[in-house]
Parts: structure tokens; C-alpha cells; sequence
């Protein structure tokens, strides 16, 4: 459900993310890193010390290693349920949009792995979409996450519940999602690598309709709302 009672807007999650959590000089790991978008430009910043970025896509795991990137920047290929790094030397552990991507039945695991490489104090900053909204409505004709989230928020409450991270603060923030046009959604959406989605004829002229309800002169704009979950390993 979306939250009317969510009021802030956020353009730059990585300005609220700072807000959050203390960077200066953190020693971050990003798990399900994606292109590592975030990553980049926390270093690019000078916000962090360093950052490992673990990726379990095989083909966008090539594409970051063949990248540019800075030498504070590690990629491994790997999953948040089984980090193959030592205890205890992250400051703060990052999931944007990932831990849904996690197995059901490993997220348990992962929250407890997460635990494990951070330092007592370190934070866990989760983000997660809304599902409801526009464009939610519009992706789950074809890819319904509905399930996957839930069982993550529940892991997540789980894991506070077990003392195996302690809950410090939920945040729900709104933030604008534009696509230049219905090829462009496709690209972005449709073609990840991740999911390796597919429409078929049916679904994809259903898409299409809702989709170009929102298109304007400037491209179709979609208002997402975001859940941040913030926990922390206990001292």
C-alpha cells in the first residue's frame, strides 16, 4: 500500500543515505550492487573509504569489472547469503533494491551473513520499494514482486525480533522515476539483466496502454515510494 502520510521528497538518496548513516570514512559493502551506481558516487564523493560491491548477475558482474573504476572499488561475485570475507570489517552494509533478490529461504542467512561482516555498531541501511503505486501496478502485469517483499520485510523483522541485528528506524520517501518513452521502460525495466523478464503479446499491449497513460511531451513520470529500514549490529 502506498503511505499518504509519507511527505519527503528525495532526488539524491545518496545525500539522504548520509543523513542516516555515518560515511565519513566507513568501510561500506554494497550487496547486490547492481551497475554500482551508488557505490561510484559515494567514492566519487570522498564521502567513503572504500567500497566492496558484491553482484550475483554473471553478465553485469563482467560489466563492472570491465568498467572504470576506482582502486577503492572491489567487485566480487557473490550473494548477500554467503559473503566470503572475513568477520567483522565493514562499517556499513548497503541493499538498494536487493534484498527481495535474495533467495526466500536464504534471507534468514543473509541478514545473519550481514551481521557477521560488520563491525559492532555497523549499520544495515535496506532500501525497498512501496509495492503499490502506479508503476508498481504497471509492473506486476508481467513481474509481481508482491510475494518477495513481503517475505524480505518480514526477514527483516525477523532478524530484530532474534536479536540478530537491532532495529534502529523506519523511513518511507517518495521519489520521481521518468522514462523518455515506452522503448526506454523497456531497456530499464523489461531487459535487466537480473530477471531476464519477458512479455508476452497480451501483457505486452496491456503495458503499453497503462504505460501511455503517464507519457507526456517530456516523457512518462511516475511518483515511487521507497521503505528504509534501519538496523544496526549491537555493540
Amino acid at each position: 500500500m502506498i503511505n499518504e502520510t509519507a511527505t519527503e521528497r528525495v532526488i539524491d538518496e545518496v545525500e539522504f543515505l548520509r543523513r542516516l548513516v555515518p560515511l565519513e570514512g566507513a568501510r561500506v559493502i554494497d550487496l547486490g550492487c547492481g551497475n554500482a551506481e551508488v557505490s561510484r558516487r559515494l567514492l566519487e564523493r570522498g564521502v567513503i573509504a572504500s567500497m566492496t560491491a558484491l553482484e550475483v548477475d554473471r553478465r553485469q558482474h563482467a560489466a563492472n569489472i570491465a568498467s572504470e573504476h576506482p582502486s577503492n572499488l572491489r567487485f566480487m561475485l557473490a550473494g548477500a547469503e554467503d559473503i566470503a570475507l572475513a568477520d567483522q570489517q565493514f562499517d556499513v552494509a548497503l541493499m538498494l533494491k536487493s534484498l527481495h533478490h535474495v533467495p526466500m529461504r536464504e534471507l534468514g542467512r543473509a541478514l545473519a551473513e550481514v551481521r557477521r561482516v560488520l563491525v559492532p555498531g555497523g549499520y544495515l541501511y535496506v532500501s525497498e520499494p512501496v509495492y503499490g503505486g502506479d508503476f508498481n501496478d504497471i509492473v506486476r502485469l508481467f513481474h509481481d514482486e508482491g510475494e518477495v517483499r513481503a517475505a524480505a520485510y518480514a526477514a527483516l523483522q525477523q532478524a530484530a525480533a532474534d536479536g540478530v541485528l537491532e532495529w534502529v528506524e523506519e523511513r518511507i520517501f517518495e521519489t520521481p522515476l521518468t522514462f523518455r518513452d515506452f522503448d526506454d521502460f523497456v531497456d530499464r525495466v523489461v531487459r535487466v539483466t537480473h530477471s531476464d523478464l519477458s512479455l508476452g503479446q497480451a501483457t505486452a499491449a496491456e503495458v503499453r496502454r497503462r504505460f501511455d497513460k503517464f507519457m507526456s511531451p517530456q516523457g512518462a513520470h511516475f511518483v515511487r515510494q521507497m521503505r528504509i529500514n534501519l538496523l544496526r549490529r549491537a555493540d
